[in-house]
């Protein structure tokens, strides 16, 4: 039985969105997606809010939202690509859950996002190389911050739920 929350934490276009909504069926669990509760709450994307307000704005609210989910229970969680970027956010999700980093290649994360422009940190940068240096310089925290790593390279969805939920019920 899988108890506490569930933080889906890795770069972005490494499946945390599609994953969960796929776990929410599997686990009979409420499931909230952590930029779309920020893009409702202030109105606007979160590219609009990088460039009217700047990053360290949409990371306040970022940590404002993970001491929210604190009080939930037995909540999946698809958190921003940069949530791991602030410490005091792995603590919060760590309080109250288990965090789940989901990886994948530069190479797979670049087919996955490359045709869409609402990833504000990729703006101006949509490539393998740049993908490839970013993700480098987060991959410590993001392994620090995980509890389960699970790679989503070639795998399918549902490959990688119940991977997931073979690791929680451990």
């Amino acid at each position: 039985m899988i108890q506490g929350n569930i933080f889906l934490i890795g770069f972005m276009g490494t499946g945390k969105s599609t994953v969960s909504k796929e776990l929410k069926k599997m686990l009979s669990m409420e499931c909230m997606e952590m930029d779309d509760m920020i893009v409702e709450r202030q109105g606007m994307p979160i590219s609009d809010i990088f460039e009217k307000y700047g990053e360290d704005y949409f990371r306040d609210i970022e940590s404002g939202l993970l001491v929210e989910l604190k009080e939930k229970n037995k909540v999946i969680v698809s958190c921003g690509g940069g949530v791991v970027l602030r410490r005091e956010n792995i603590g919060h999700m760590k309080d109250s859950g288990r965090v789940v980093l989901l990886s994948a290649t530069p190479q797979t994360v670049y087919d996955r996002v490359k045709n869409t422009t609402s990833r504000p940190v990729l703006n101006g940068n949509m490539n393998v190389g740049y993908i490839g240096e970013l993700m480098e310089k987060r991959r410590e925290k993001y392994e620090k911050a995980a509890d389960i790593v699970i790679v989503t390279d070639g795998k399918s969805t549902k490959e990688v739920c119940r991977e997931i939920v073979d690791a929680l019920e451990k």
